[in-house]
C-alpha cells in the first residue's frame, strides 16, 4: 500500500538527542539512535537475545544497549557485547539507511542497495536566514493517501477552516492541475478579495494593513512518496499578487512530510516556513499555534472519514474536478508500487 523505495521523515532530531526512539514507518519497526560522534542510526527494534524493543534501552558510548539484559548494538544491525556473555556469534539484525538533514531525520524502509542521499528533497528554507521555521507532529489514524488528497483539494478550507484560512472565494476560484514527471501541482490564485483571520496576523506579522483587499495563492505540490509543499500566501491587491516585491506581503511554505506509520496510521510531520520578519520568535511560535489548531482540525475530520471507509469498504466514492491532484498523485504512487512489485518478483 506504501512504496518503501524512498526516503521518508522518521522523526525530529530532538526526539533522538536523550535516548532512543521507537518508531513504525511503512510497517517496520524500527530503533533511532545516536552512534558514534552522535550520528544518527537505525536498526530493526527488536533485541536478538529475546526479542525485547531495543528503543527500551539506552545508548552507552555509541552502542545501542537493551534494556533488557544489557546487550550491546552496533549501528550495523551486529551484536558487540552483552555482560557476562560470548553473543558475537548472534545474527545481526536489520539496519536502515538513514540520514539527518534539513531539521528531521530520514530513513529509507526499502532495499538499502538504492539509497540514494541525494534524492533527499531540497528544503530551501532550512536554515537560511531569509526564512523561519515553526512546525509539529500529530499521529493520525488514517491512510496516507487521504491526507495527501486533503492537502491537494484545498476547497475543504472554506468548511473544516471557516474561522482561521477558510473563504467562500475558494470554493468560486477553479483550480488548475499539472503534472511534471512525478511532481503534481495544482494551483488556485484569488484576486481582490478579503483576507481571512490566520492571514490578517501574517499580513500584521509583516507590518502590512490587514483591512484592505489582497490577492491570495495555494499552490500545492506533490513528490513521492507522500511530500507535499504549498506555497500559500497574500499580497496588497495591486502590487503583483505572487510576485509581488516582499515588502507587499506575506509569502510562506506550508510543509507536510506524510510517513505512513500502517495501512491506516501516520506521522505527519507539519509546519510553515515563512519568508517575512524572520527574527520574530514570538511571531513564529504564534503561527505554529495557529497552525496547529488548523491541522487538529483535518485530523478530526480524517480519522472519521478513514472509520467510515472501513467501515463500508464496498463503497465506491465519487470523483470531482476538485479532486484531480489528489487522484494524479495516486496514480503516481500506484506506478511506484507496481514498480516495487515487479522487482520484487524479478528477485524472487
Amino acid at each position: 500500500m506504501y512504496p518503501k523505495n524512498a526516503w521518508y521523515v522518521a522523526a525530529t532530531p530532538n526526539e533522538i538527542d536523550e535516548k532512543p526512539l521507537g518508531r513504525t514507518i511503512c510497517g517496520e519497526k524500527i530503533a533511532f539512535f545516536r552512534g558514534p560522534e552522535g550520528v544518527v542510526a537505525a536498526v530493526e527494534n527488536f533485541c536478538p537475545h529475546r526479542g525485547a524493543p531495543l528503543s527500551l534501552g539506552y545508548v552507552s558510548e555509541g552502542k545501542l544497549v537493551c534494556g533488557y539484559h544489557g546487550l550491546h548494538m552496533g549501528c550495523n544491525g551486529k551484536t558487540v557485547s552483552m555482560p557476562g556473555q560470548r553473543v558475537q556469534g548472534f545474527p545481526a539484525v536489520r539496519s536502515y539507511p538513514v540520514e539527518e538533514r534539513y531539521g528531521f531525520i530520514w530513513v529509507w524502509p526499502g532495499d538499502a542497495a538504492l539509497a540514494d542521499k541525494a534524492t533527499i528533497p531540497h528544503q530551501e528554507w532550512y536554515d537560511h536566514p531569509e526564512w523561519a521555521f515553526g512546525g509539529g507532529l500529530f499521529h493520525i489514524a488514517c491512510d496516507y493517501r487521504l491526507m495527501i488528497d486533503n492537502l491537494m483539494d484545498l476547497t475543504h478550507e472554506t468548511y473544516v477552516h471557516s474561522t482561521s484560512i477558510g473563504q467562500k472565494e475558494i470554493d468560486e476560484t477553479p483550480s488548475k492541475t499539472t503534472v511534471d514527471g512525478t511532481t503534481v501541482t495544482t494551483a488556485r490564485y484569488m484576486d481582490n478579495v478579503t483576507p481571512p483571520p490566520f492571514w490578517k496576523l501574517a499580513l500584521r506579522g509583516n507590518n502590512l494593513a490587514d483591512d484592505v483587499p489582497v490577492d491570495r495563492w495555494q499552490i500545492c505540490r506533490f513528490t513521492p512518496p507522500s511530500n507535499v509543499i504549498i506555497e500559500v500566501g497574500v499580497a496588497h491587491r495591486g502590487h503583483g499578487g505572487y510576485d509581488a516585491p516582499n515588502e507587499f506581503k506575506a509569502y510562506s511554505k506550508v510543509i507536510d512530510f506524510i510517513t505512513p506509520e500502517t495501512e491506516t496510521s501516520i506521522h505527519y510531520f507539519w509546519g510553515m516556513a515563512r519568508k517575512f520578519n524572520p527574527t520574530d520568535k514570538a511571531l513564529t511560535a504564534t503561527i505554529r499555534e495557529g497552525q496547529g489548531k488548523i491541522f487538529s482540525e483535518d485530523l478530526e475530520m480524517l480519522e472519521l472519514q478513514q472509520k467510515n471507509l472501513l467501515a463500508y469498504p464496498d463503497r465506491k466514492l465519487l470523483m470531482l474536478n476538485i479532486d484531480s491532484g489528489g487522484v494524479q498523485a495516486r496514480k503516481i504512487i500506484d506506478r511506484m508500487l507496481a514498480e516495487e512489485q515487479t522487482a520484487a518478483t524479478a528477485k524472487a
